[in-house]
This record gives structure tokens, C-alpha cells and sequence, in this order.
């Protein structure tokens, strides 16, 4: 929906609250241009960092069971 500024000006409040209600977007115009979009906050969610790469890697074998090369980490050189 566009929208004059002056009359975006006047009804402002009303028009936040229709925007987050129905996720609408209105776009204020100044002498027939666009300035501004108005979008309601939860309409693109925030993506969490944690499980981002989800199923990105895949387990080969079994990593539970003891491998069979013995590691020098205590060894002392």
C-alpha cells in the first residue's frame, strides 16, 4: 500500500499497529516518490546461529566404539 506522508503523519500509530497485526507493508511517498517502508518486525524472523549447518555434515562409521592407533600425547620428547 502506498501512502502520502502527511496522511502516514496523521494516522501513524493506527498504521503500526495494522502493519504488525496483518503483516502488511505500506510504502510513504513524498511528491509522488517513495521514501520510506514500513514492515512489521516479525516478518522476517531472526535466524538463531545455533543449528545452522544442520545436516551439512554426515558420520561416517562408528565414532563411539575405541580406535585401534594408540596416540604419543604423554609422550615426552
Amino acid at each position: 500500500m502506498y501512502m502520502k506522508a502527511s496522511d502516514f503523519k496523521a494516522k501513524c500509530l493506527e498504521l503500526m499497529d495494522k502493519v504488525h497485526d496483518y503483516h502488511e507493508e505500506i510504502i510513504i511517498t513524498k511528491h509522488g516518490k517513495p521514501v520510506a517502508r514500513l514492515v512489521s518486525a516479525q516478518a522476517e524472523p531472526k535466524k538463531s546461529i545455533f543449528g545452522f549447518m544442520k545436516d551439512l555434515a554426515k558420520i561416517k562409521g562408528d565414532i563411539i566404539a575405541p580406535i585401534d592407533t594408540k596416540w604419543d600425547a604423554e609422550k615426552d620428547e
